[in-house]
């Protein structure tokens, strides 16, 4: 058994030649989101939900994404909002967010 039902990455990378990256679009603001809301949902730790940033994931030509384990489901996100729906659909549910996957 995992040590976590959900471990969700996010990717934070920044690349200081100014090609495309997470980073540019408030990724590490957005895994604070996303860590404090699984938070206040009662759903982090052992046995529940844990969010972690990662350094390139390499997916960088496809907007922002966050990975979702043990499943490998990739996503790329907006806004809040999408977030919201990832925390609230695939990590309450168990359902993918079919729209936001990659």
């Amino acid at each position: 058994m995992s040590y976590y039902q959900y471990h969700v990455f996010f990717c934070t990378n920044l690349r200081e030649d100014g090609s495309a990256c997470c980073q540019r679009f408030d990724a590490q603001g957005m895994r604070d989101y996303a860590k404090q809301r699984t938070k206040e949902l009662g759903l982090a730790g052992p046995g529940k939900v844990r969010i972690n940033t990662a350094g390139c994931l390499d997916r960088c030509a496809e907007g922002p994404v966050v990975v979702v384990y043990p499943e490998g489901t990739w996503y790329s996100y907006v806004d809040k909002e999408d977030i919201d729906e990832i925390i609230d659909e695939h990590l309450v549910q168990g359902r993918a967010v079919e729209r936001l996957k990659i």
